[in-house]
């Protein structure tokens, strides 16, 4: 009753962490939208009245991240929809396919129309009207990009405690990853757009406005890039991480009933949440010594001078061994699962 207890407040916590993990990034996400959509309307409105290449590729910038990152909303919400037969697994993957489409978003029209524009403009001399309301713009733009980033990286740090920062970006929520990137980038491309306007300004050459708008698609193509491989690797099946597959393997292996583990497998499901399957070769001699505790003695009392009894005996001792075995993976599979809650499925064949 007491184990029974214990295993149903794990599994309680279990569910309640996968849930808080599932709907991470729902806040810098929903921060990030309104945040670039404010950033995009203004930027246009600088544009419009300077005629700034570079105020465009911001604006432009600032429209894709709106774009972008309303698509991973819809993957975020997507992806805590219940499994059903369908889909036994659940719909953990929605949130990697729509990061996906959101990268190559981030590439195509992020990218390629900021690159496109900038290089229009080394060929197509035109005069710029820089007022103070595009350095105000950009100030305004850099505070409001600067508080979404601040809540990306929180957001990273509250659900990876104990963990370097390099570990997170390459094992954590790829949607708050993406916030991450996508306004530590616009923070960069606000200082470059800044120095271009200025450069541009002071020395009445339209080239810098241009190299600025260059530069910003650039940067942007570098990080649809990574995020593209980044949700790649996901929606392949990416495994654990190998120091967990490590430490999983010694949990079976420290079974006195476990001779060895072959073939271990694991895939991702959704966010911090895998399913792993291996092969165990069982120690026969430790698993009868468990089954048959007492010695035997009685029984051997009870069977010895009745071949009839001795055949029942047989039978009946035999047929424990695949309940046993079957109740010893059921205890390795606990033991696995409460040490490693995002381990939701466990499939532990005999080789």
């Amino acid at each position: 009753m007491l184990l029974r207890n214990i295993m149903k407040k794990a599994d309680n916590q279990k569910d309640e962490l996968n849930e808080e993990k599932k709907l991470s990034g729902f806040m810098p996400v929903l921060l990030a939208i309104l945040g670039n959509f404010a950033v995009t309307i203004l930027k246009f409105i600088a544009f419009i009245l300077s005629g700034s290449g570079v105020m465009f590729s911001e604006a432009v910038h600032s429209f894709a991240d709106t774009a972008n990152q309303s698509l991973i909303m819809i993957g975020l919400r997507r992806s805590t929809k219940k499994s059903n037969d369908d889909f036994d697994y659940g719909f953990g993957m929605e949130r990697f396919f729509w990061a996906l489409i959101s990268a190559c978003g981030i590439f195509f029209i992020g990218a390629g129309v900021t690159i496109a524009s900038g290089v229009r403009s080394l060929f197509e001399h035109h005069e710029l009207e820089i007022g103070v309301f595009s350095f105000v713009v950009l100030g305004i733009s850099f505070v409001v990009e600067s508080i979404t980033f601040g809540a990306a990286v929180r957001e990273l740090l509250k659900l990876n405690p104990d963990k370097k920062f390099g570990k997170i970006l390459k094992n954590g929520d790829p949607t708050t990853i993406a916030v991450f990137y996508e306004d530590g980038v616009a923070l960069l491309g606000i200082i470059i757009a800044l120095l271009s306007i200025i450069l541009t300004k002071t020395t009445g050459y339209v080239f810098w406005d241009a190299v600025g708008s260059i530069i910003i698609g650039i940067l942007l193509g570098f990080v649809a890039i990574v995020l593209i491989n980044k949700n790649r690797q996901f929606l392949l099946g990416k495994s654990l991480p190998e120091k967990m597959e490590k430490k999983i393997i010694k949990i079976i292996e420290a079974d006195p009933a476990i001779e060895k583990v072959f073939d271990f497998k694991s895939k991702i499901l959704d966010i911090n949440k895998y399913i792993i399957k291996c092969e165990v070769e069982f120690n026969s001699p430790a698993l009868i010594r468990e089954a048959f505790r007492n010695g035997l003695a009685d029984e051997y009392e009870m069977v010895k001078e009745s071949q009839e009894e001795f055949m029942k005996f047989c039978v009946d001792h035999t047929d424990r061994v695949p309940r046993l075995i079957g109740k010893r993976i059921d205890e390795i599979e606990r033991k696995i699962q409460i040490a490693f809650p995002d381990i939701k499925y466990i499939d532990i064949e005999i080789n």
